[in-house]
């Protein structure tokens, strides 16, 4: 009878805090994603309005991760610091204010310049929302919390392109302005209302939440510090070692490949799609949200199975091989049809990984090494975001066809199969038992 009750406890407060948290992150993340990948529809006429050639606009694109890197590991602790609700919103609301204003630059350096801005206002936000997740997840929860929220990236995708291109067709020209103009103040102002809503939305811890019953803030707390106190007992508790551990480094050089493809993707497909045929902008915006719709089915089918089964490592692995193989398919084949088949299947694939690899960066450390280690993670990996955009566009340049660049993205990717294929992590919650079965010992 009291197994039943403890049960039920723990099913409506997890419950209860999902629907609480989750939806907000959802939208937080959604506008993430639409601000940073919306300058790839942008490109489709803007490039000629400002005379950006190919390499112009990916270094454009690339130099914003430059920006996210200068400020990622402080950030993420003056969140740990400061509490979620305070710094999330400040991040909401200055990348807001940088994305809307990206709608008045008017040349290369100009560009330069917001895209770094809006790298370092968007600075410690990913991350950040992991470390605050597991301020309220346990550790068996947190994949199915993550794959909740982080979906919204593929959502910012599917919906992007029509959203994107409809205003930049339907607005164009009105006030004065540009279509790509009206989009990035379309797009931008939202994200300022929201970092103001969050204000008032967002608690920082279960102790503090009105809306959590004193019986359900105790379970939580204790279950939560339950897992602090195991990782602790383990000596990982200290800042120095988060910069000891390998696990992190490997972590970091794992996210970096797969950023390649990841960004170079996002930012690149609506210019890729464009290449493959006689399309408008609407269609393309189309079409371009069928890869990151198949990424939806991905993510939440890869998640699942990952949580039930216990294993991060392999099925990370997986997805990743996948996407290899589709993007050297998409690079090869001559039919423009099957090329844009292939495209989807990475689509499915390569966004599936995300939960899984933040869950594995959140199990790693505790307290404010768990903060600047998933910063300082997220901060190495950055130099995918770095590298794949702007290389695409120097491809392209030279070479007048995007289907080297996929090749090459495809190389990285293979990369970050092996590194999570071979690499060392013990599921949290065979650590959390006592001793860990032979047969789980490398996952």
């Amino acid at each position: 009878m009291a197994e039943a009750a403890a049960s039920e406890l723990e099913r409506d407060t997890i419950r209860r805090v999902y629907w609480r948290l989750i939806p907000i992150l959802f939208v937080m993340m959604f506008f993430n994603y639409l601000d940073r990948i919306n300058l790839g529809y942008a490109g489709l006429t803007m490039n000629k309005d400002l005379g950006l050639s190919p390499a112009i606009f990916g270094f454009a694109a690339s130099i914003f991760f430059l920006g996210y890197m200068v400020l990622e590991v402080p950030s993420n602790l003056m969140l740990h610091w400061l509490g979620a609700r305070i710094w999330l919103a400040r991040i909401l609301i200055t990348w807001g204010l940088v994305a809307t204003l990206t709608a008045f630059v008017w040349n290369p350096l100009s560009l330069y310049v917001m895209r770094f801005g809006l790298g370092v206002a968007e600075a410690g936000f990913m991350p950040g929302v992991v470390l605050y997740l597991t301020y309220w997840f346990p550790s068996r929860y947190r994949a199915r919390a993550v794959a909740g929220y982080i979906i919204a990236g593929s959502f910012s995708a599917v919906l992007g392109g029509p959203i994107s291109t409809s205003i930049m067709t339907f607005l164009d020209g009105a006030g004065g302005l540009l279509g790509w103009q009206w989009m990035f103040i379309a797009e931008g102002v939202p994200t300022i209302l929201l970092g103001l809503f969050t204000l008032y939305y967002l608690t920082d811890r279960p102790a503090k939440a009105s809306w959590l019953t004193n019986e359900q803030a105790a379970w939580l707390e204790g279950e939560l510090a339950a897992e602090r106190s195991e990782i602790e007992r383990q000596g990982q508790h200290r800042l120095i070692e988060c910069v000891l551990d390998i696990r992190v480094w490997l972590l970091a050089a794992l996210f970096g490949c797969a950023l390649v493809g990841i960004y170079g993707l996002l930012l690149w497909l609506p210019q890729i799609i464009k290449g493959m045929g006689d399309l408008s902008n609407i269609q393309v915006g189309f079409l371009s949200a069928i890869p990151p719709l198949l990424g939806v089915i991905g993510t939440i089918v890869v998640s699942r199975s990952s949580d039930r089964t216990g294993d991060r490592k392999f099925h990370l692995a997986a997805v990743y091989l996948l996407a290899a193989v589709a993007m050297l398919g998409s690079a090869y084949v001559s039919s423009p049809v099957l090329a844009f088949v292939f495209l989807c299947i990475v689509g499915f694939s390569l966004n599936a990984g995300n939960p899984l690899f933040w869950s594995i960066n959140a199990s790693l450390l505790t307290g404010a090494a768990g903060a600047a280690s998933i910063a300082m993670v997220n901060t190495l990996a950055q130099f995918g975001g770095l590298i794949g955009p702007w290389c695409i566009g120097l491809i392209k340049d030279s070479t007048g066809s995007f289907s080297w660049a996929l090749v090459g993205i495809a190389g990285f990717l293979l990369v970050a199969s092996a590194i999570a294929a071979t690499m060392r992590v013990k599921p949290r919650e065979t650590q959390l038992t006592g001793a860990i079965p032979s047969s789980l010992a490398h996952r």
